[in-house]
């Protein structure tokens, strides 16, 4: 019992290390990301995006960049795009780009195992999208992307952030209350939605590292030639991303463990690109176009995945900047000192709790999705004397409608206790 009881002790160390080591990257990555949100209007995304050439693929590709890294807020947003007329292209370059091309991503990765692999996930994730849209009509035909924009349309519409305000000219809004909470209200939803994704992929990279050299070496083929490895771990990566279950930033200390325990440069990052088909994203896919339609996705976005692993593991490779020593668990896992990192981690801190004080203060609950957003921008409506406030007109839907559901089933039950003790009296 004492040996277990070390063991996760040991793990959960892991964890809080590796969090210690990317807090300050993920607190700027997730601020500079509700800035884009709040201060570009959701309209004028969504009028880039309609249509079905170049130019709106280009235009989702850059727009997803500067949006959230939250893949569950990306599929959501992917979805309505779909539903108001973007191609299927354009909302899938969209997906692939806000889950691969994004700040905070980007600077964990740096911070973990090296600027190659920051460099690696942009470049990859470009490939990737142009390689969806010169496949895409071999997996998806346009009568299977009307037929999904159908059902799409039939769909929930989902969680959304609040609408930002953006009336103001971009200098008034650096001091502006208004503006910045905006700011702050979307950095939040950012950490409500990811914060359970974040926090298993530490526990679960500080585990799996647990696990040792001989584990690694028997599944990443280590004994085998070096092309072996290269393609078994492209193809397999992806595979240990689906059972993870972690996505978004959360997979990137796990990919830190893989790389330390000897997984190829391809199968890392290849497990890096697959944060958009693991299992609860496929059953999302599903519900929002359908078993067909998500089949068909799912199958092109994995090909995509591996086909842009490998483009990338030779391009780097012949490039000469593959690295050649890989980090030992003390490497990826770091310490706590008093050095640079710790003046990082203070200021993040601070930043983090400004940010969320000021939503504190301004700010009140969706009493449906459970989101907090900002009074000021928020849409409302007054219920039984009381004022209540959405992130969504899909949420404040929802409400009407339970509110209403709940009157009928108050009355109805009114109307049988009248009926019994009518008929109790004739009794």
């Amino acid at each position: 019992m004492a040996d277990v009881i070390a063991r996760v002790g040991d793990g959960l160390w892991n964890a809080v290390l590796m969090a210690w080591e990317v807090w300050w990257a993920l607190v700027l990555g997730f601020a500079i990301s509700a800035i884009v949100q709040a201060w570009v209007p959701r309209e004028r995304v969504e009028r880039a995006l309609a249509g079905d050439g170049l130019g709106p693929v280009a235009r989702a590709t850059g727009l997803g960049a500067a949006s959230s890294s939250c893949s569950y807020a990306a599929i959501a947003i992917a979805k309505s795009l779909f539903q108001k007329g973007a191609s299927a292209a354009s909302a899938l370059a969209f997906q692939f780009a806000s889950t691969n091309l994004v700040w905070e991503l980007g600077l964990v990765l740096w911070v973990l195992i090296g600027w190659q692999f920051t460099l690696a996930e942009y470049l990859g994730g470009l490939v990737m999208i142009a390689l969806m849209w010169a496949l895409l009509r071999f997996f998806v035909s346009r009568r299977d992307e009307e037929a999904a924009r159908e059902h799409a349309l039939g769909a929930d519409a989902g969680h959304q952030h609040p609408a930002a305000s953006t009336s103001l000219p971009w200098r008034e809004r650096l001091t502006s209350a208004d503006a910045w909470s905006d700011v702050a209200h979307n950095f939040r939803g950012d950490w409500q939605m990811l914060w359970k994704e974040i926090l298993s992929g530490f526990v679960l990279a500080g585990f799996i590292a647990l696990l040792g050299d001989d584990f690694f070496n028997g599944l990443f083929l280590d004994d085998a030639p070096s092309a072996v490895q290269t393609l078994w771990g492209a193809f397999i990566g992806p595979v240990i991303a689906v059972l993870s279950f972690v996505c978004s930033v959360g997979n990137v200390p796990l990919a830190a463990v893989l790389w330390s325990g000897g997984l190829s440069f391809a199968g890392v990052m290849a497990f890096i690109f697959a944060d958009l088909i693991v299992l609860p994203i496929l059953l999302a896919y599903r519900k929002y176009y359908g078993t067909r339609f998500a089949l068909r996705i799912t199958a092109l976005m994995y090909v995509t995945m591996v086909i842009a692993a490998l483009v990338i593991d030779v391009a780097f490779s012949a490039a000469g900047i593959v690295p050649d020593a890989r980090p030992t668990t003390n490497d990826v896992f770091g310490s706590i000192d008093v050095d640079y990192k710790l003046v990082l981690n203070v200021v993040a801190s601070l930043v983090f709790v400004a940010l969320i004080g000021l939503t504190v203060r301004r700010g009140a609950t969706d009493p449906v999705c459970g989101m907090t957003v900002d009074k000021g921008s928020a849409l409302r409506l007054e219920h039984d004397g009381h004022t209540h406030f959405f992130c969504s007109e899909h949420c404040r839907a929802t409400f009407v409608a339970r509110a209403s559901g709940r009157e009928q089933a108050h009355d109805g039950g009114h109307a049988h206790d009248h009926d019994h003790a009518a008929q109790h009296g004739r009794m």
